[in-house]
């Protein structure tokens, strides 16, 4: 079964496949078109959107713990920060969708080139138990397997610098659900009359999303934490009913604050 998160089915405990691992799988056989791994992203992408990134990745959870270890921290200047977030679109492009549909290899099976050469999830959660529970593997490994041990370092590394870096900069499957943000059922919302523009939630995103201009970015994870920090409670979330207007609030979602 295709769950909503980075789960590598390659990990000894796993009892189900990472959307991103099967859908490079269906694209790289060339049999058909993958209804069902695409039809299983695209409902949580409706019903939760970037939900699914804040509170159910296990990688995500690992980031947010290597953040808490009490290091200085790093701020990303905007000049910067705005176009790497971009590079998450291009890998999800590149070495999920047009490498497997496109390339053939002389073996006829086409490799999944996100799972191979970049996920650090697939790395924490199957390479490396795998071979710590089988020792003749650990004979097989090689600059491949070194290669994506540095990947699994370096951004775990970041992660003690820079808030979830893996989630802002690389990550496929994040940015398929941003695409289906600013419109899935669950959204966030900013009640402009109990705001007094103090910033506490911008300072506590871990996105860096700017929140009192633009509430349901595409890089908000819904992780709840400018609403538990906000000492107005103006922010809230929920489902949306009732003309598009979550439950509970009586404004519309996604608005911009008249506040600077």
């Amino acid at each position: 079964m295709c769950v909503p998160v980075l789960n590598c089915y390659s990990c000894p405990g796993a009892l189900g496949a990472c959307p991103v691992g099967s859908l490079q799988t269906a694209l790289g056989a060339r049999h058909h078109f993958p209804f069902y791994v695409l039809g299983t992203m695209m409902l949580f992408g409706i019903l939760l959107g970037r939900l699914v990134c804040g509170l159910l990745c296990p990688f995500g959870l690992v980031q947010d713990l290597m953040h808490k270890i009490p290091v200085p921290k790093w701020s990303v200047p905007k000049k910067i920060d705005r176009p790497m977030r971009y590079l998450k679109y291009a890998v999800l492009l590149g070495t999920v969708i047009l490498l497997p549909a496109l390339v053939v290899t002389k073996t006829g099976i086409t490799p999944p080139y996100f799972c191979e050469y970049i996920c650090p999830a697939g790395m924490l959660g199957g390479g490396i138990p795998q071979m710590i529970a089988n020792p003749a593997l650990r004979k097989l490994a090689g600059m491949l397997f070194s290669w994506k041990v540095l990947v699994l370092l370096l951004i775990l590394l970041l992660s003690m610098f820079i808030h979830r870096p893996f989630c802002r900069y690389l990550c496929p499957l994040g940015a398929f659900y941003a695409l289906f943000n600013r419109f899935a059922f669950y959204q966030m919302s900013l009640n402009e009359r109990k705001c007094t523009g103090c910033k506490k939630c911008e300072r506590s995103c871990p996105m860096a999303v700017e929140i009192t201009r633009e509430i349901n970015s595409s890089e908000c994870i819904r992780c709840g934490k400018c609403k538990a920090v906000c000492p107005e409670g103006a922010i809230s979330s929920g489902f949306m009913f009732n003309n598009l207007k979550p439950y509970g609030d009586y404004r519309a979602y996604g608005t911009r604050s008249r506040r600077r």
